[in-house]
């Protein structure tokens, strides 16, 4: 059994197809406000604990998205650096064969760690229904990731804390962690929005230049060269991004990057949490004790999942921006003006698992 507390986990389904050699899991923690939402990530050492560590997160993160789904994800043991585009297709098809009993009224799909658009379409097809999944490329009627809504989401989070603190955002400088989808998108509309982004890093290192940073140059030089650090400016191992003297500390690419070993040299007033789980609860207490104010990963870069709803309700780009604006800012607003001491985590966790609690009593899963 693998119930471990009142909210889940309901269903784990662990799966294997003898003829493709495939290996996977779905983990539903709770389905009390929707049907449960998550992405699904094909790399050859998940394990089970992983994925449900993931799905529970889903729940307190589209709870605090304040949408109409509950949480869910899964996982294909596969490297897909070692198979052929068919044989990658056929590892999906058959993860969707195995787990089409619960798609969509259960678990809906979306793109993860080396999925696509393309992978997507291939799981809405073998489930036979285009509502299995988000993330699906438009030419099907799909919202695919790539138009950059979590990256677009950490820059208004980050816009709303900023004015919270009674702050203006132009001129601000700003330092990113992975030049990525989200990485780059961020860096795009927070240029917009008037911030100077003077450091970027991506596996080769970082590149930092105190008179700052463009967009558009770091996107050619990163098509021709293949990284940010042949751009202008003093090359830096990627780890010291953490301690440069800016205002703004985007963590965008790995977990655990802000530690023990580094947290006493954070010199950024606002940590904003593009990527998943970049510092542990304690790691960021130390932060918070420090005076900087952190946007949880669940809050800031929840751009994404938003965009998965807006998918599923068949709106437009244009809509699906409009209301990733409106829900982040929104809930950025509500969690800093609750948190005491600073602890925005707490705060931010006390508001989603309420809502899914609402939910829970209202069905009568709850009973006081």
């Amino acid at each position: 059994m693998n119930r471990e507390d009142e909210y889940g986990f309901e269903k784990i389904i662990e799966v294997y197809d003898q003829k493709t050699g495939m290996q996977g899991v779905c983990v539903i923690h709770n389905t009390a406000r929707g049907p449960g939402k998550g992405g699904m990530r094909m790399v050859p050492d998940v394990t089970k604990e992983e994925v449900m560590g993931l799905a529970r997160a889903m729940t307190w993160k589209n709870a605090m998205a304040d949408l109409p789904f509950g949480g869910a994800k899964s996982g294909i043991r596969a490297d897909p650096r070692k198979m052929t585009p068919l044989q990658k297709e056929d590892i999906m098809r058959a993860f969707a064969r195995k787990i089409k009993d619960v798609i969509p009224g259960e678990y809906i799909a979306g793109p993860d760690m080396n999925t696509t658009e393309k992978e997507m379409a291939q799981f809405a097809d073998e489930c036979g229904t285009m509502k299995a999944c988000t993330g699906k490329p438009a030419c099907v009627g799909g919202l695919p990731h790539e138009l950059g809504s979590t990256g677009f989401g950490v820059a208004i989070s980050t816009k709303v804390a900023v004015k919270h603190m009674g702050k203006d955002l132009n001129g601000m400088t700003v330092a990113i962690e992975g030049f990525g989808n989200v990485g780059t998108f961020a860096m795009k509309f927070l240029e917009e929005y008037g911030a100077k982004v003077v450091a970027v890093s991506d596996s080769k290192g970082t590149i930092y230049e105190k008179t700052g940073l463009k967009y558009a140059d770091l996107m050619k030089i990163k098509a021709e060269k293949g990284t940010v650090t042949a751009a202008k400016g003093e090359k830096l191992d990627a780890a010291k991004l953490f301690e440069l003297p800016v205002d703004i500390l985007i963590p965008g690419a790995r977990p655990d990057v802000i530690h023990k070993g580094n947290v006493e040299h954070v010199k950024a007033k606002i940590v904003s949490e593009a990527a998943n789980l970049p510092a542990k609860y304690e790691i960021e207490q130390v932060l918070m004790k420090k005076g900087v104010v952190v946007l949880p990963d669940f809050v800031a870069n929840a751009g994404g999942v938003i965009s998965s709803y807006c998918e599923t309700m068949g709106w437009d780009s244009k809509t699906m921006f409009k209301v990733v604006e409106d829900k982040i800012a929104t809930n950025t607003k509500i969690m800093l003006e609750q948190a005491k001491e600073h602890d925005t985590r707490k705060a931010a966790m006390e508001i989603a698992k309420g809502r899914v609690r609402e939910a829970m009593e209202m069905r009568g899963w709850w009973r006081k």
